[in-house]
């Protein structure tokens, strides 16, 4: 399932692949994420129109109002930017922070499930979220915030999962084989052991009772033989 890229036009610095390792998608959250968060910037300019009726109220507040929403769009246009999401043939990576960078990657190979999920805005624009669980994990590991076409990359995920988890439940097999062939080799060389170096012993336990019988018979024979005597 192709899914939509802009690998051209992302900047995947950050990103370390193994020799083998492609990209296969790669995107960043759709940037109309960031409409409802610009309109705040509407507010100071509302605020404006306090001023014919008192400057100093009307100036005061539109201050205020600018010193918190320019603050909290440009917080929002940053995190878009620094926000990148890859798909490759063998996982997948998430880089976050504005300030700071924490890149997280997951193997196919530990992916238990995916989801997407779409608001009514994201229906209308075309945009969601993609969740991702892995084995062992608690909830959702990974999350694609507002990714465009979030179906797509879903199903592209879920592709690439199917295939690799079956070469570990093959490994896993053969590795089961290889611990009982080992355990069943030890078994034979103890017991080779056992009739090698102590299969004597036991024949030398059973002369011993042979004999010991024969003594005794021996003994009884000459008890009644001096009984007759008598």
């Amino acid at each position: 399932m192709a899914a939509p890229s802009s690998i051209d036009d992302q900047d995947l610095e950050w990103l370390s692949l193994d020799d083998s390792e492609s990209v296969l998608w790669s995107g960043e959250p759709d940037r109309r994420t960031i409409v409802p968060t610009a309109l705040l910037l509407v507010l100071p300019v509302l605020a404006l129109a306090v001023v014919p009726f008192n400057w100093v109220a009307g100036i005061g507040l539109t201050a205020v109002l600018t010193l918190f929403t320019v603050p909290t769009v440009a917080w929002a246009v940053l995190w878009v930017r620094s926000t990148d999401y890859v798909v490759t043939s063998n996982g997948l990576y998430a880089k976050h922070g504005v300030l700071s960078r924490d890149v997280k990657r997951i193997d196919f190979e530990k992916v238990q499930n995916t989801s997407y999920s779409q608001s009514a805005l994201g229906t209308h624009f075309g945009y969601g979220h993609v969740e991702v669980s892995s084995a062992g994990g608690s909830g959702v590991e990974m999350r694609f915030r507002s990714v465009p076409s979030p179906r797509e990359i879903q199903q592209l995920i879920s592709s690439r999962v199917k295939p690799a988890r079956s070469p570990d439940r093959t490994d896993a097999k053969r590795t089961d084989d290889d611990v009982l062939e080992e355990i069943l080799a030890e078994l034979r060389a103890i017991r080779s052991t056992l009739e090698g170096g102590t299969g004597t012993p036991g024949r030398s336990d059973e002369s011993r009772s042979t004999a010991a019988s024969s003594e005794g018979v021996t003994f009884e024979r000459e008890s009644s033989d001096g009984d007759a005597s008598n």
